[in-house]
């Protein structure tokens, strides 16, 4: 039986990013999706301009009906969080969860090349420090490693031994796999990640497409949970997540508005499905 999996994420009514870009490409891989938003927004932040509704008093009042009628899941995925009050219900949901088999998986998304995203704020690394508190596998990019360990961040790069470093402590904050995506090391484009299962360090080199779209890391996250809800090992499932987003921005990189993120439902046949 397929495995369930929750997503806990944002809703942008416009452009394919958070849960918009993560639901089509689970369902194609076969997984039963269902969605619990952390907040409306009206378009992908690319476009300067933006409303966001904050979900959380709707949030408060789904759990407990959700716990009534019984349900659970086999894996839960969290994403974009609004506030540190909206962290707190969430994490202490996933880790009830958790104690109960559920594999708990989480994207920190705060910023990238260095910077916060719009609309994100410091309170907001204090919420994700609690989030992936409760996880099994994190996978933040290399801006947002640099804010939850309170290192610098060097547009160089760095070398394996201080990656594995960051890697250590995010791992010190309760996450037990960690993934950090797009980090540069010892000059090489890479995907660096620990598996808590084998105790072992991996780095993933990749070639660097110079086009940017919104939504690239939850198409990233959904390939690789995809995967590893098949029983793929770690490092092969994240393999074939940066091998699909790389082909997706591939056939992509001539859009017009790249604002929108990559229209995924005519490229599904490009995801390579988990046997």
């Amino acid at each position: 039986m397929s495995k369930q999996i929750l997503l806990i994420n944002d809703m942008a009514g416009y452009g394919k990013v958070a849960t918009a870009a993560m639901l089509p490409i689970l369902s194609y891989m076969g997984l039963p999706v269902y969605n619990l938003p952390t907040a409306l927004v009206s378009n992908t932040l690319d476009y300067g301009k933006f409303n966001i509704l904050d979900t959380t008093d709707y949030i408060t009042g789904v759990f407990p009906v959700w716990k009534e009628l019984g349900f659970s899941f086999d894996a839960i995925a969290t994403g974009f969080i609004v506030s540190e009050r909206q962290a707190r219900i969430v994490s202490a949901y996933c880790q009830e969860q958790a104690a109960s088999g559920t594999v708990i998986f989480v994207d920190p998304i705060m910023g990238d090349e260095g910077k916060l995203y719009n609309g994100v704020t410091p309170s907001t690394i204090r919420s994700m420090l609690e989030m992936i508190s409760v996880a099994h596998l994190i996978y933040p990019n290399y801006t947002e490693a640099c804010y939850l360990t309170d290192t610098p961040y060097v547009a160089e790069g760095v070398s394996a031994a201080e990656a594995r470093r960051m890697i250590d402590a995010l791992r010190q904050t309760g996450a037990k796999s960690v993934i950090i995506t797009s980090i540069m090391v010892d000059g090489e484009h890479c995907v660096m990640g620990f598996n808590h299962f084998t105790g072992e360090y991996f780095q993933l080199p990749y070639t660097e497409i110079p086009v940017h779209f919104p939504g690239t890391g939850d198409i990233f996250s959904a390939v690789l949970i995809g995967h590893l809800l098949k029983d793929k090992p770690l490092v092969e499932s994240t393999r074939r997540a940066m091998d699909a987003v790389a082909r997706l921005i591939d056939l992509n990189k001539e859009n017009e508005d790249k604002n929108r993120g990559i229209p995924l439902e005519k490229f599904l046949e490009v995801i390579e499905p988990a046997e």
